[in-house]
């Protein structure tokens, strides 16, 4: 009997080529995350099981790249900037086989790039920095970390002000815990305590009870902190 493997081929359209191409992605039985970061980064025992590998899809021919988050809808003059800075500079490159963690860096880029471009909303683009971030811990390039979780952090922000997160799956109280747990990541703490503090006022009307009790032990953690380096 043959083994299944672990990848299958997703067939797919370019969305700005129309060209047909296939691409990997990981069958849902074979990922099992052992644990999560406290900014939900999740963390494999293997790695090559990491479905945020395969988040992008890049295509072979005219290098749009883009996760299925991503809005169907093209802004007036968008389709143009991506067919002169992409599709026109677009070495061929495929990005559809088995990936190593350093490809999947590079259609992170390459999505963030066309979202850039394509106007994409900003709770989007806060979720391609977050996880292009993630996968820079893993191989521990702290400096790139550090660069994305603030990119991160920017949109969220952004996010939150423009309200363009309704009608995503990050609720209220999520996108709040985010942008606290992300200034404590980037170590600024005044406002990593202010939206923590903001998760907490919402535990009355909040569906959320886990994400109440996990910015409730850092807002402790790092008052605790503040009060010990006061001394």
């Amino acid at each position: 009997m043959q083994q299944l493997k672990p990848t299958y081929d997703k067939k797919c359209e370019g969305r700005v080529c129309k060209k047909r191409f296939t691409t990997k992605k990981i069958r849902s039985r074979f990922v099992k995350a052992s644990n999560y970061d406290s900014d939900f980064c999740p963390n494999y025992s293997d790695e090559s099981m990491n479905p945020l590998l395969y988040h992008i899809y890049t295509c072979p021919h005219c290098g749009y790249s883009e996760s299925e988050d991503f809005s169907p809808y093209f802004p007036p003059g968008a389709l143009d900037m991506i067919n002169s800075k992409v599709v026109d500079a677009w070495i061929p490159q495929d990005y559809c086989q088995d990936r190593t963690i350093t490809a999947a860096i590079s259609t992170y880029k390459l999505a963030i790039y066309c979202g850039t471009l394509k106007r994409e909303k900003h709770i989007i683009m806060a979720g391609l920095y977050i996880r292009l971030a993630w996968l820079c811990r893993s191989i521990k390039n702290d400096n790139q970390e550090l660069r994305f979780l603030k990119l991160a952090l920017k949109e969220y922000s952004e996010s939150y002000m423009s309200d363009d997160f309704k009608g995503s799956s990050i609720s209220e109280t999520r996108i709040f815990y985010l942008i606290g747990e992300l200034s404590r990541r980037t170590y600024q703490s005044e406002q990593a305590v202010k939206y923590f503090s903001k998760v907490i006022e919402l535990q009355s009307r909040s569906t959320e009870p886990k994400l109440i009790e996990m910015a409730r032990e850092r807002w402790y953690e790092m008052r605790s902190e503040q009060k010990a380096a006061a001394k």
